[in-house]
């Protein structure tokens, strides 16, 4: 399982750096896309068991909300069938998790670890993540920019959980070649600027520049609706 966790981090990062920087809704964003999910879902997945063996109560909140994250991100572009069931299972785990999550930060605070901010971050993001999950069935399948910004804020913070996860874990993570910690905190918050970057181009009802409207999958009908 470990081999796979390891494989499954590498080739998420691989392919969501690739995604971050092609050109949106084209090909080689959908197909890097869709490399980035399947990496991260079984990177969270086997990372959510092996920390359930150890046990290790944050790594496996961390796995745990990385996959909804992941899974109701790619739903918001993506329809599969059965998809309010799913999105509906995923809002209440991610209102469980939130729950465990301020547990387990009260748990680790006072023992003083250190762990404990992390817990905190990802229930608040967890309750976050919840809230838009009811907000959204409540008022009916997303479009337009909307549901752009839903599957835009999901996965990047997704990714930067992968990312933070390798380049600020372990040091004995990072290969020596490329461990320079003074250029470690570029991988890792180039997630969020990029989702930063891309939430503040969609504001507004103007059309968004540099995403192609030529691939043939959702993310084009909710583009040309907001034109």
């Amino acid at each position: 399982m470990i081999p796979l966790h390891i494989a499954g981090g590498i080739f998420a990062l691989l392919f969501g750096y690739v995604a971050l920087a092609a050109l949106k809704g084209g090909s080689v964003h959908r197909k890097s896309g869709m490399g980035f999910v399947a990496a991260m879902m079984a990177m969270s997945l086997t990372g959510a068991l092996i920390a359930a063996i150890k046990p290790d109560r944050g790594s496996m909140i961390a796995g745990a909300l990385t996959f909804y994250f992941v899974v109701t991100g790619v739903l918001a572009v993506r329809r599969v069938p059965r998809a309010r069931q799913i999105e509906i299972a995923a809002m209440i785990a991610a209102v469980l998790l939130s729950g465990f999550g301020i547990w387990a930060g009260n748990w680790l605070a006072q023992r003083g670890r250190p762990e404990a901010a992390p817990m905190f971050l990802f229930s608040a993001m967890a309750i976050v993540g919840a809230i838009g999950d009811w907000r959204m069935l409540r008022g009916g399948e997303l479009s337009g920019k909307p549901r752009l910004k839903r599957h835009l804020w999901r996965l990047c913070f997704a990714m930067w959980v992968a990312a933070a996860s390798f380049f600020w874990g372990p040091p004995n993570r990072v290969p020596e070649i490329i461990r320079v910690p003074v250029l470690l905190p570029i991988p890792v918050l180039t997630p969020i600027v990029m989702m930063l970057f891309w939430l503040w181009r969609m504001r507004g009802r103007r059309p968004v520049r540099g995403v192609t409207t030529k691939a043939p999958i959702v993310i084009d009908r909710a583009i040309e609706a907001t034109s």
